[in-house]
């Protein structure tokens, strides 16, 4: 049998292998036990240190990205087949905007409104993200971006973007006549006459109407203010109080308007005219600050 020998400053000893360590003091099995678990504790330690470093690498990598604030409008989801909210005749979809779109409206004649957006909500489903809402998900790759929409459709989001707030709600949503705070995903198309919230009210779409408060405003004036670079798409800039969120954005910004008559909707000397429509100049847009990194 093989047998090993160990000492220290006062004693001599041997074991077996696989015996009982016979003969070996208290104060060096203690001291190896001790030995062993202040080890232990070291790499848990240092494992803890390498983790919240980590930790710590990724939030400041991510506080480090500039902020993109993108402002959507009607353009960029016209090009996805969606009628802009009026026509050159005024009419939005043939009806006046006062018969649809106002709390006058959905007291005069709640079955015409709901009719008129359940059809509405109907062609949004059936609509596809088109080049322009695409492109706005790779920004996500390199920036820090906020999406801040008028549309009431779903297209940022199911082109991929992660953070999109809807200044003037969501149409595939429904919500109480009585609290406008309970809000109700929608299942299918429709919402029907009859259809209440838990409080006993009847269910209407989840947008915000003309005479009515814009519950997001705050959020998207704070959005803005924190902005790097400034983007607007497709909005002509003269529904408000959406349209004063440029006068929010910080003065060194950089800041874009993409729409084809941006050119003569420009108030503002230091934001940058792009005469072209959206699916068209968004991916080239895109391309650019994804190869230089405004700085």
């Amino acid at each position: 049998m093989k047998s090993f020998v160990k000492s220290t400053r006062n004693h001599l000893f041997c074991y077996g292998a696989g015996e009982e360590r016979v003969g070996v003091p208290t104060e060096y099995t203690s001291y190896q036990n001790n030995l062993f678990n202040e080890t232990r504790m070291s790499r848990r330690s240092q494992r803890k240190r390498i983790t919240a470093h980590a930790s710590f690498m990724a939030v400041k990598k991510q506080l480090m990205k500039k902020h993109i604030v993108i402002f959507t409008g009607a353009g960029i989801s016209a090009e996805s087949g969606l009628k802009t909210f009026r026509g050159e005749d005024g009419l939005w979809e043939g009806f006046r905007v006062e018969d649809v779109a106002t709390p006058a409206a959905w007291a005069k004649d709640p079955e015409l409104v709901q009719h008129f957006y359940n059809v509405r909500r109907k062609t949004v489903l059936e609509a596809k993200p088109n080049a322009a809402h695409s492109a706005l998900v790779k920004l996500e790759e390199m920036y820090q971006v906020n999406i801040v929409t008028q549309n009431i459709d779903d297209l940022h989001e199911r082109a991929g973007s992660t953070k999109v707030l809807h200044l003037h709600g969501l149409i595939t949503k429904a919500q109480s006549s009585e609290d406008p705070k309970l809000v109700y995903p929608i299942v299918g198309t429709e919402i029907g006459m009859g259809d209440q919230c838990e409080l006993g009210s009847q269910l209407r779409p989840h947008v915000v109407w003309f005479g009515e408060a814009v519950p997001a405003m705050g959020e998207a004036i704070r959005i803005c203010q924190t902005a790097d670079i400034f983007i607007v798409i497709g909005s002509s800039l003269q529904v408000y109080p959406a349209a004063g969120l440029l006068d929010e954005t910080p003065n060194g910004a950089v800041k874009y308007f993409i729409d084809p008559q941006a050119s003569a909707l420009i108030r503002h000397h230091d934001v940058i005219g792009i005469d072209e429509q959206a699916g068209v100049a968004v991916p080239r847009i895109v391309d650019q600050l994804m190869g230089n990194n405004v700085q």
